[in-house]
């Protein structure tokens, strides 16, 4: 049968017959789409459309957000209680020292029974503990104070939601550095694993394993650990090495 007479016979126009379906390459409108999301963090998929349209990617909106729900971008609706920018998609994984540091609280108390805190720093890809603050109280000034007083600093700082870390202060500080503060997903610790595990370890090996006098007693016997941590203990995580062994061959091995 011709096609003109399957035209009449169907029912059809002949430019309907003769269609042809083309497949798009979404790489370019994927690869914009993902920076725009890490851009403008609360943006749906209309804003999103309104960039990409305006950059000639993308003319119809449905494709926009057929490839916006193929990312698993849409938006969470916001609880009452106000949390950090949480990020819609996992961040790369630390390849380098001083990329990545995560950070967390861990309390305890002195024989007084007075309770202290301790903040705690580990750097992710060579699991070394670059410091750790100890005082009665750590407000996110203290915080800064203390970030400033290492002597370098990290590309990305990745912690919960604690008012600490979303204190005005310290996102200040941040931004004047150029230090990313990526916070982790309400109850999901899991997504910072590395200060978690140093935690336990932490706790297992120091807190529990010491009666602290008074607040210079814990300072002084956490700091001990903390070096004996990073030079004597062997990690098994970066093969058996000590993290400061692993930071050394590490930096030999990255350009000048």
């Amino acid at each position: 049968m011709s096609k003109a007479r399957a035209c009449r016979v169907l029912g059809l126009n002949r430019s309907t017959l003769d269609y042809e379906g083309k497949v798009q390459d979404d790489t370019a409108l994927r690869e914009r789409m993902l920076a725009l999301a890490a851009k403008h963090r609360r943006y749906g998929s209309p804003r999103l459309h309104w960039y990409l349209r305006r950059e000639g990617l993308v003319k119809n909106h449905k494709r926009t957000e057929r490839i916006y729900a193929l990312l698993g971008l849409q938006l969470k609706n916001r609880k009452k209680k106000k949390m950090g920018s949480v990020l819609r998609f996992p961040r790369p994984k630390a390849t380098a020292p001083n990329e990545v540091w995560s950070m967390d609280f861990v309390s305890d108390r002195i024989e007084s029974g007075r309770r202290i805190r301790c903040f705690n720093l580990v750097d992710d890809f060579t699991k070394e503990c670059p410091g750790i603050l100890v005082e009665y109280s750590i407000s996110g000034s203290r915080i800064t104070r203390f970030l400033d007083g290492l002597g370098v600093l990290p590309k990305r700082l990745r912690c919960d939601n604690g008012p600490e870390f979303q204190s005005k202060a310290l996102l200040e500080w941040a931004y004047l550095r150029g230090v990313e503060v990526e916070f982790i997903e309400p109850g999901k610790p899991i997504q910072n694993a590395f200060i978690e595990s140093f935690n336990g370890r932490f706790r297992d090996e120091c807190l529990n394993d010491h009666a602290f006098m008074s607040l210079d007693h814990a300072r002084f016997i956490i700091e001990k650990w903390r070096k004996e941590y990073n030079e004597e203990r062997p990690h098994s995580g970066i093969g058996m090495k000590t993290p400061k062994q692993f930071a050394r061959e590490m930096q030999a091995m990255l350009p000048a």
